[in-house]
């Protein structure tokens, strides 16, 4: 009985949000508007795709992405006027172009500051070091003995 429910809590798992209604009758749309659909980001949910979303927004991106397709529009032409309609956040991953170049290459770029800063900093520290007198070389000696 355990394993029953484990397999249909697995089996929920990949459910998503689109509801009965929304869905196309052609096949062909369908899997095209449902591939679309996961690599749109919900305004409300954020890190979720329009179509594990359950937020209102969602359903009314996922009936306005439908109807593109519908109306005969490419996938690129779908993404475009979505991007248009509300801006590139609604990409869950965003064009590396542009202001999002900077984005990109932000986090790289401070590593490699940062790595520079601390080889200096220890190279800075090694090099200051002084030899020890005769005075400390006996001490560290006979401390050394013991």
């Amino acid at each position: 009985m355990k394993h029953l429910i484990l397999l249909f809590c697995m089996l929920a798992a990949p459910v998503w949000a689109v509801e009965p209604s929304e869905i196309l009758d052609d096949p062909v749309l369908e899997a095209r508007a449902r591939e679309l659909s996961q690599g749109l980001r919900c305004p409300v949910c954020q890190n979720e795709s329009i179509d594990e979303s359950h937020a209102p927004v969602a359903q009314e991106l996922r009936v306005v992405l439908r109807e593109r397709l519908v109306a005969g529009d490419t996938d690129a032409q779908v993404i475009d006027y979505m991007v248009f309609r509300y801006g590139e956040y609604v990409l869950l991953r965003p064009n590396v172009r542009g202001a999002n170049l900077i984005l990109w290459l932000a986090a790289p770029l401070m590593l490699l500051l940062a790595l520079g800063v601390g080889w200096a900093t220890i190279r800075r520290k090694s090099d200051g070091a002084t030899p020890l007198s005769a005075e400390e070389e006996e001490a560290l000696a006979e401390i050394l003995k013991k």
